[in-house]
């Protein structure tokens, strides 16, 4: 669980911000998928919990290397806030079998879609704008790459989940 919550903040790092928004592309999708993926739903709650404690109390671990309370509570808090729900949401529907199509399905087309309903509320919310404009912020210029992100975890997941059995 440790060497997971390590992968999650470093995965924060690997990080580019885009000129027309305050979400930045980040690794943390994949990070987050991988640890859903590969731990039980309790243990990838307590990691992404211990994440978000880490990053919440001063160390540097959100995206770009950055932390505190008003990173959690900024435009994009939502999306972290997000991973301690999606995170044990996945596991839980991930299934016993290690499948590539089964992850694939649960991660793009119910992680994901949570997380941007999270990210985009709560941006729409603490920005003031509509939740249009933040789907156009936060979520539209995304979905192609996290697709991607989450083919790679999913693929990576099932590689990871045949040498842990």
């Amino acid at each position: 669980m440790s060497i997971c919550i390590a992968i999650i903040c470093i995965s924060a790092y690997i990080s580019f911000p885009l000129p027309f928004t305050p979400a930045m592309i980040t690794a943390q999708t994949i990070a987050i998928n991988l640890v859903a993926l590969i731990l039980s739903p309790r243990q990838s709650f307590l990691v992404v919990l211990l994440y978000i404690f880490l990053g919440a109390f001063g160390l540097p671990v959100f995206s770009a290397g950055t932390s505190g309370l008003g990173r959690l509570f900024g435009a994009t808090g939502g999306f972290i806030l997000g991973f301690l729900v999606v995170a044990p949401l996945i596991s839980f529907l991930k299934g016993k079998k290690n499948n590539f199509k089964r992850y694939l399905f649960v991660t793009v087309f119910i992680g994901m879609i949570v997380l941007y309903v999270f990210g985009a509320i709560y941006m729409s919310i603490v920005q003031k704008i509509t939740i249009i404009s933040a789907l156009s912020l936060s979520v539209f210029p995304f979905i192609v790459g996290d697709v991607l992100k989450c083919f790679l975890s999913s693929f990576i997941a099932v590689k990871l989940n045949k040498k842990l059995e």
